[in-house]
């Protein structure tokens, strides 16, 4: 990507455009890039105003489409940087035929994200959550938890969080098995990954089953009722990469009839959970606001990987973690 070096409009220091919002936290101290840049603050509505001669888009409001209706305005635009490991927002089919430069997050939240999954695993293992019911009501019932260790857990997508998730599971003692794009034999991270478009035909393996795949056209709706179907009763879904990549009306079903046995979901169709949503009043789904990579200083994290990419786009270097457009997501390294 070195063709990024030489600014088509001729300013030394480039444009940069902010896309934020005014319910998001800005960046941390950004008076080192404005010393190096030309920075433009941009909500959604103001965006097509403050394109014009960018080179760069820092996409800070991750989950914003805006530039889908900006995007005539992208005069100059030679390199988007998404602070998410998810670009499923951004990408339409005009972005995808251009030229510019997409990278995003990759690598930011890869431990978080696996910490969280197996918090998710253990409290339904132990049982925490019916403990927890069970001292609101200031009941002492004696019960038995399952053991984690020796338990399987197919997990569904294999990039740098999925690996992350994958490592951190079998170091438990779990058995692990990953789903991607390509089947392989002999991961060093999963064992063994089968194909994601025979998911139906793995799934009855599994004790929990955790979703972490970018949401793209073939992974929308890859737990449908076939694979909720072949499911162990006694299963539990995790998904922490994007709402659609479940049929939600499937699992409520599912849950309802005792199909599977529970759900811990940090993602969903609609965000906010609308308060009428039925998975609210289930008592075997366990929500979280999408915060499943949310730690303490993970803003600080996003801006620095922009800020180190920013200094290779102006030393002319290839940029990290760069987008294929076509398949929606970072290759693996």
């Amino acid at each position: 990507m070195n063709e990024l070096k030489d600014s088509p409009t001729g300013r030394e220091r480039p444009k940069v455009v902010v896309l934020t919002s005014p319910t998001t936290v800005p960046p941390y101290n950004t008076e080192k890039l404005e010393e190096q840049t030309e920075i433009v603050w941009a909500t959604a509505d103001s965006l097509p105003d403050a394109l014009p001669g960018a080179e760069i888009l820092f996409v800070w409001d991750f989950f914003s489409t805006a530039l889908r209706d900006a995007w005539d305005h992208a005069d100059s635009l030679r390199w988007i940087h998404v602070a998410a490991a998810g670009v499923d927002t951004l990408l339409f089919d005009g972005l995808r035929e251009s030229d510019v430069v997409i990278t995003n997050a990759r690598g930011a939240f890869d431990g978080p994200i696996a910490e969280f999954v197996l918090a998710s695993i253990l409290a339904h293992d132990k049982l925490l959550h019916e403990s927890k019911e069970l001292q609101r009501e200031g009941e002492w019932r004696h019960r038995e938890g399952k053991r984690t260790a020796g338990s399987h857990a197919l997990v569904v997508g294999t990039g740098g969080i999925g690996r992350a998730t994958g490592r951190l599971l079998r170091a438990v003692g779990m058995e692990v098995v990953g789903a991607g794009r390509l089947a392989r034999e002999d991961d060093p991270d999963f064992g063994s990954i089968v194909p994601t478009e025979q998911l139906a035909r793995h799934v009855e393996w599994a004790d929990h089953l955790v979703l972490i795949a970018p949401l793209t056209d073939q992974t929308r709706g890859v737990v449908n009722a076939e694979v909720l179907a072949a499911m162990k009763p006694t299963a539990h879904l995790v998904n922490v990469g994007r709402g659609p990549l479940v049929d939600e009306p499937a699992v409520i079903a599912a849950l309802q009839a005792g199909t599977i046995a529970a759900a811990s979901l940090d993602v969903f169709t609609e965000e906010p959970l609308p308060p009428a949503h039925p998975f609210w009043q289930m008592p075997n789904v366990h929500i979280s606001a999408h915060m499943s990579g949310d730690v303490v200083g993970w803003r600080d994290t996003l801006a620095d990987q922009f800020a180190d990419n920013l200094a290779r786009w102006q030393r002319g270097e290839e940029l990290v973690n760069g987008v294929d457009k076509q398949l929606g997501y970072a290759r693996s390294r």
